[in-house]
């Protein structure tokens, strides 16, 4: 019996969906929920399964295709075998190739030794042999200038490659355009000492761990810091639905992971009612998903604030940009050992500094402010979130 595979049906804010990945080709074998193809949506790349054991028969899209929601993409045949390859005859076996000979000596190395120090790594770093090059020094040398300028006219090494935006990306960027054009965004900073934090997570670190299975690391602290001023600075949760303004009573909180193919948000929900402990799980679950491309759709929708730590990758300081309908994002960043000054004494101690990007269409400065100032107040006193203060 011949069963159709089609596109898994789109919410409705997916319109489409192009053909990643195929995993299998025409004649190949099949097991009922083996993953057939890639899809991939402008927020998450779906798998498609077979849905019977059986015979791939046919392909009705390529890679690269654009498919829609429920459109037949192949058909499998139930429970056929797929034939086995042709044996190899013996006359075949016996007309075997030769080895191969031995690989070409390498080429050798470009001599730059006759060049001045500046001008032999100029040479070394753009691929330029320096015997292609006309020189105009002294008794007809070769200068960096007359390297720079082969390079420059075209005659060094200048690769470049083509390649077509993946559908996640081209979302990524019109996002980012749609919030640059459509939000008044703003952006204010402060500092926050973590060393309170740290000192938590070294003494209660290794309990934690043993209790929950999870690491207790940053990110719990700032999610669960995050809601409780959302709850206090309501306007910071709320956002703009053309001259309303939709406030939450709920912290549902967008954290960003940085994938291959882009930026993801997945959403915590309800974080004000999560503990330390569910906050790590879910965000390492989120992860693992986000690095193997089994976010599903619903996971990226509906947050209402974000975090984003542009401190994993050494970023000191940024102006993250706000995610729609989205009203504000905090963005975290790498902790530095600083001087400051404490209680009439300089002291090192282990900062971060702090940003929130804003609508400024509803969230006024000084909301903005007193909300980053919060956030300090709970990350410099931890055992205040744990009173709900």
């Amino acid at each position: 019996m011949s069963i159709e595979v089609k596109v898994p049906v789109l919410p409705e804010s997916v319109s489409d969906a192009i053909i990643a990945t195929w995993h299998k080709k025409v004649g190949d074998s099949v097991r009922r929920d083996e993953n057939l193809i890639d899809l991939e949506t402008d927020k998450v790349v779906l798998e498609v399964p077979s849905p019977v054991d059986g015979v791939l028969k046919e392909i009705k899209f390529e890679t690269g295709a654009t498919v829609t929601s429920a459109q037949v993409i192949a058909v499998i045949e139930e429970g056929a075998v797929a034939a086995a390859p042709a044996p190899v005859a013996p006359a075949a076996q016996a007309a075997a190739p030769k080895a191969a000979a031995p690989a070409a000596a390498a080429a050798p190395k470009v001599d730059t030794s006759a060049l001045p120090p500046g001008a032999a790594n100029y040479a070394a770093r753009n691929d330029v042999n320096p015997a292609d090059v006309a020189g105009t020094g002294r008794a007809g040398r070769v200068t960096k200038e007359d390297l720079v300028k082969h390079v420059t006219s075209g005659g060094g090494a200048r690769p470049e490659q083509r390649v077509p935006m993946t559908r996640i990306r081209q979302r990524i960027a019109e996002r980012m355009m749609q919030s640059k054009n459509s939000i008044a965004m703003l952006t204010s900073f402060n500092e926050v000492n973590l060393s309170k934090v740290m000192a938590m997570r070294k003494e209660l670190g290794e309990p934690f761990e043993k209790t929950h299975g999870i690491k207790l690391g940053f990110m719990s602290f700032f999610a669960k810091a995050a809601a409780n001023a959302l709850a206090k600075h309501g306007i910071v949760n709320a956002s703009v639905d053309g001259n309303d303004v939709i406030y939450h009573g709920y912290a549902d909180i967008s954290i960003a992971v940085a994938t291959e193919k882009g930026l993801v948000t997945p959403v915590l929900r309800n974080v004000e009612n999560m503990s330390f402990a569910e906050i790590e799980a879910a965000i390492a679950g989120y992860a693992k998903q986000a690095r193997e491309g089994g976010l599903k759709l619903e996971d990226l929708q509906g947050g209402t604030f974000t975090i984003t730590n542009g401190g994993t990758f050494g970023s000191l300081m940024s102006t993250p940009i706000v995610n729609p309908p989205q009203s504000a994002i905090l963005g975290m960043h790498a902790i530095k050992e600083r001087p400051i000054a404490e209680n009439g004494q300089v002291v090192i101690a282990p900062m971060m500094y702090i940003a929130l990007s804003y609508d400024h269409r509803i969230i006024d400065g000084k909301d903005a402010v007193l909300f980053l100032v919060d956030i300090k107040n709970q990350l410099e006193n931890p055992h205040r979130m744990l009173l709900g203060l």
